[in-house]
């Protein structure tokens, strides 16, 4: 048996300059591994506990108590574990935290162990991580949700949804597929320049202007996607993350001023789904208007996908009751919202047993660690969304992807 050595962790800095966890993990072959947590602005409130110090120190948001648990409590309880068995390593550290949402341990320390464990076992069976992961079935390149302009929580600007995405769907290659979107986004800043709109960017790299409403930043793109040269609804569709939560208030939606109900919201989706070819809205609905998403999911659910990422928060057993209730069609798969590797395989099965979508997810502060290009290839997630190209945190995903290409010549789809 191949077993855990030594565990450690120290604080380092994720893409916004705030502190997070990067795990280290030795095995008794001499392998050794990392991998760093990342941290997300715009978070449900049923997430997994992301434990921060709370003290004088990084304005709070330190994470020495978090490292503290790695170093002494997760070390001392899996050191000498099987280190090829992912669901037992994380069963131990969740059994250790005790909680439904590991608020003792913190799912940010849990988290940075359980991938870096991962990581430590695929190399050292040479193996690479997708295919440690996924076995002989990791087989799909997702496509990408590009991030390229940016409001709501991730923006301090007057857009209120709080991202505006294309989706190259029109290409064989996943190389393809990110030049034609890396053009579209080139050309969009040239666009924005032209009009006098700022260019600065938000914290997945879109840009984020000052527009007028909503509806602006969909016409942006449009102008952007034939300028570039390439057919709007054809190859390049375009996505949505309205980020409701954000916009709720006393069982109203406060969008541009107006005050709406979930059905005027929902009529407000419809008009646009008519207008322009939009695939997917991300978090359409507050994440604790089940009836508005019902009624969501009845009016648009099968001509689009309507993705659950508050709503679901990549949970197992709330996953489940959206299934049942017949809740959106798709779930956003941010594995720091649950907490561990096997946590998050196992909210990606259910949903596909159960014909949900998946799509893998950074969150707005990341790294240089691309686990989640790979993770998103082992499960045939099919679509991955980490932000433009523009940041080194986010090219870093598409870069692994473009070496995964490389090495599997696989071709790119979902299964749409």
């Amino acid at each position: 048996m191949t077993y855990i050595e030594d565990v450690s962790a120290i604080e380092v800095l994720d893409s916004r300059g705030n502190p997070t966890i990067k795990a280290f993990v030795t095995l008794s072959d001499g392998t050794t591994a990392h991998a760093i947590v990342p941290s997300g602005a715009s978070t449900g409130k049923k997430e997994a506990l992301e434990l921060r110090d709370k003290d004088e120190r990084y304005c709070g948001k330190g994470v020495l108590k978090a490292v503290s648990n790695v170093n002494e409590k997760i070390a001392e309880a899996i050191i000498g574990l099987d280190a090829y068995n992912q669901k037992a390593v994380d069963d131990e550290m969740r059994e250790l935290d005790g909680t439904q949402n590991y608020s003792n341990l913190g799912a940010n320390a849990v988290l940075g162990v359980s991938m870096a464990v991962a990581r430590a076992a695929a190399k050292s069976l040479n193996m690479p991580l997708y295919r440690y992961l996924g076995g002989a079935n990791a087989s799909i390149l997702p496509v990408p949700m590009f991030n390229i302009i940016n409001g709501g929580a991730h923006a301090n600007n007057s857009v209120d949804f709080q991202e505006f995405m294309i989706m190259p769907f029109g290409f064989e290659k996943f190389s393809d597929a990110l030049r034609a979107a890396t053009e579209i986004y080139h050309t969009l800043k040239s666009i924005l320049n032209e009009q006098g709109h700022s260019t600065a960017v938000g914290d997945e790299g879109g840009f984020a202007p000052n527009l007028a409403d909503n509806e602006e930043p969909i016409k942006l793109i449009m102008q952007a996607i034939a300028k570039a040269g390439y057919k709007a609804g054809e190859q390049i569709k375009l996505a949505l993350d309205v980020a409701a939560s954000e916009l709720y208030k006393d069982g109203k939606y406060i969008v541009q001023g107006k005050v709406l109900s979930s059905d005027e919201l929902i009529k407000y989706y419809q008009m646009l789904c008519e207008k322009y070819p939009i695939f997917s809205i991300e978090d359409g609905l507050d994440e604790d208007d089940w009836s508005g998403w019902e009624s969501l999911t009845k009016t648009l659910g099968d001509k689009i996908q309507l993705v659950g990422d508050d709503l679901f928060v990549t949970n197992e057993k709330i996953l489940r009751q959206g299934i049942e209730k017949g809740v959106a069609n798709a779930v956003l798969i941010k594995p720091n919202q649950i907490g561990s590797v096997t946590q998050t395989m196992q909210t990606v099965r259910l949903a596909q047993r159960n014909g949900y979508r998946c799509v893998m997810s950074h969150r707005s502060g990341e790294s240089e660690d691309s686990f989640i290009a790979d993770f998103a290839v082992a499960l045939n997630t099919g679509e991955i969304k980490t932000g433009a190209t523009s940041r080194s945190e986010r090219n870093a995903k598409y870069n692994r992807l473009l070496e995964i290409e490389n090495e599997t010549d696989e071709f790119l789809g979902n299964g749409i």
